[in-house]
């Protein structure tokens, strides 16, 4: 199986435009991002999907490949599944252009139940919550699976509600995504559902209709690094902090 890495990169953002382009001690979040894809041992390409061509000439300038997408992809799904026409693989990853600073054993985790079962059409990562303020952030999504580590629901609620005192376990969904080829077409191909639309969560268009969705629990230990988004300058400085207290400048 041929598995490709695709990042998704917009030029616009309200709170930081040209966010792809960001320099985080004197790498480009893009590049970072690009970078720690193309580390998975699972891996065999990596591109970058965007509309705009500041992004494409940063990408190419430090060796990377990028292709170019509709401005009206209304998600990166929809990006992702515009670009897999010019683009040869079996499984395609979502790695989220946003997360410079992803493990890369976390792709491989990804991808790894889309090897072991080819009827499964995606896959995606969750870890435990131990921060207690997480539990009541609606920024923090939350994810419920079945015995067979499949999702059962994602919200921005706590869920499951702690009606009774029995010892649990709180998960937080990781925004990283495995698909099939043909069901990443399939997707990007299907109606809205109202879930989706309530929640805000693109990942319950899955499940309402009805496919599976793998839910790995990451074995990645340091989950305020690998898990970061940067969406601000001042994620930006908290970012560089992070890499400068662990030694990865």
């Amino acid at each position: 199986m041929r598995v490709v890495g695709v990042i998704p990169a917009r030029y616009p953002s309200t709170r930081m435009p040209g966010k792809p382009l960001a320099p985080i001690l004197g790498k480009s979040m893009v590049q970072r991002v690009f970078e720690q894809t193309s580390c998975a041992q699972y891996v065999d390409d990596v591109y970058v999907a965007t509309d705009d061509e500041r992004i494409v000439h940063a990408v190419t300038s430090f060796g990377g490949r990028a292709v170019m997408t509709s401005s009206e992809c209304a998600s990166g799904t929809d990006r992702i599944a515009e670009a897999s026409a010019s683009i040869d693989g079996d499984i395609f990853v979502n790695v989220q252009g946003d997360q410079p600073f992803i493990d890369p054993l976390m792709i491989d985790e990804c991808v790894q139940p889309m090897l072991d079962d080819p009827d499964l059409p995606m896959s995606t990562l969750i870890h435990p919550i131990h921060r207690p303020e997480d539990l009541s952030d609606p920024g923090v999504v939350k994810a419920v699976t079945d015995l067979h580590g499949n999702g059962m629901y994602f919200s921005r609620s706590l869920i499951p509600a702690p009606h009774n005192d029995v010892a649990h376990t709180v998960y937080e969904h990781v925004g990283l995504y495995a698909y099939r080829r043909d069901f990443l077409i399939t997707l990007a191909g299907l109606p809205q559902t109202l879930l989706e639309r309530v929640e805000g969560l693109e990942q319950l268009r899955v499940i309402e209709h009805g496919y599976r969705l793998r839910c790995v629990v990451t074995a990645c230990k340091d989950n305020e690094l690998s898990g970061f988004s940067i969406d601000t300058p001042a994620d930006v400085k908290r970012g560089e902090a992070m890499l400068k207290e662990r030694g990865l400048e």
